[in-house]
């Protein structure tokens, strides 16, 4: 079997790949060359926006599935739909489960939840990406398949509600040092985080799969959890107290404009959901995840605390953390 992987060095598509790899498929991977590859991965470097090289790249060549980890826009399926109709027998697409409604009309999600997001460009930006790619199916016969994870992490990553735009590690160094830590809402709302080797079980499965065609399919683990137990779970890990401070998450997308907190947090986070996956389980038997969020934590923070090169500091978002903290307190005291 023979895939192609548009990305592969990702959160997710680099799990995908060892795992392909490890069920001896012929692995090709298209991205710019500039992240090593497991051995046996064979690389096809080029910039998959540079339409006539990959064309050329390309050439003579059929795969049973191309996967596609980095389209975000629909401008990126249409070009896809040009590269790679009849040449693969699968085109996997990979959208987000923030594309769902929110709220929706009931907290277990399926495939069948309404798609539209009010808050988020990039959702709607899926979502279009998903309705091009499902009219060419039923128009032309185009072989998708679309994938909808949630919040997955790896071993590089901790999963976090508020974070800055250098990612999570500002907040971790926050617990660490016993500062208080700004969770939104009251932290209460449910929330399901799945490690990528987990993940890429019910990725590959999917693959060469004849029950995937022209289907969509969410990819989380079992796991719901509350924010506040999230969050209480990092810190243990740490071995320190949580000092979580608790912001209505209106208020933080009002203030947090530069941190895109409308959208993650009113269009995706805030927002309780429990994810139904029973119909991944009927199309690949063998998705049975295994990391809860207990044990990811601890590889992911094993792993960053060894690697400095992982932990970014970012002092403006620490900054702007004290003065939301400041200024509420400021008001309370007014108030009282």
């Amino acid at each position: 079997m023979k895939a192609l992987i548009i990305g592969g060095t990702g959160t997710i598509s680099s799990a995908v790949v060892r795992l392909l790899l490890d069920r001896k498929w012929d692995v090709y991977v298209l991205n710019r060359g500039s992240k090593p590859l497991p051995d046996g991965a064979v690389p096809i470097v080029a910039d998959i926006n540079d339409e006539a090289l990959v064309s050329e790249k390309i050439s003579g060549m059929h795969f049973d599935a191309v996967c596609e980890f980095i389209g975000f826009l629909p401008e990126h399926t249409e070009r896809d739909y040009r590269l790679f109709a009849g040449k693969t027998d699968q085109y996997i697409f990979i959208s987000s489960a923030s594309a769902y409604n929110k709220p929706a009309s009931s907290f277990v999600i399926t495939e069948g939840t309404a798609i539209a997001n009010p808050y988020w460009q990039y959702s709607r930006d899926k979502i279009a990406c998903e309705e091009f790619l499902m009219k060419m199916y039923r128009e032309n016969g185009f072989p998708v398949t679309i994938v909808r994870p949630s919040h997955t992490y790896d071993e590089n990553h901790i999963p976090l509600g508020v974070h800055g735009k250098n990612g999570f590690w500002q907040v971790i160094k926050r617990i660490m040092e016993e500062k208080p830590v700004i969770i939104q809402g009251d932290g209460s709302s449910l929330w399901t985080l799945t490690f990528n080797t987990d993940f890429a079980v019910g990725f590959v499965g999917l693959m060469g799969n004849p029950h995937a065609l022209g289907e969509a399919f969410q990819i989380t683990s079992n796991e719901s959890l509350s924010w506040d137990q999230i969050y209480e779970t990092i810190a243990k890990a740490l071995g320190v107290k949580l000092h979580p401070y608790h912001v209505a998450s209106e208020f933080l997308a009002a203030i947090g404009k530069d941190y895109d907190l409308e959208g993650s947090l009113i269009g995706d986070k805030s927002v309780s959901v429990v994810f139904d996956n029973r119909k991944l389980k009927r199309a690949v038997p063998d998705f049975r995840p295994v990391v809860g969020f207990a044990q990811g934590v601890r590889i992911a923070l094993d792993n960053i605390l060894a690697h400095p090169e992982l932990q970014c500091d970012d002092p403006e978002f620490d900054k702007w953390c004290d003065n939301v903290i400041n200024a509420i307190e400021k008001a309370k005291n007014e108030l009282m």
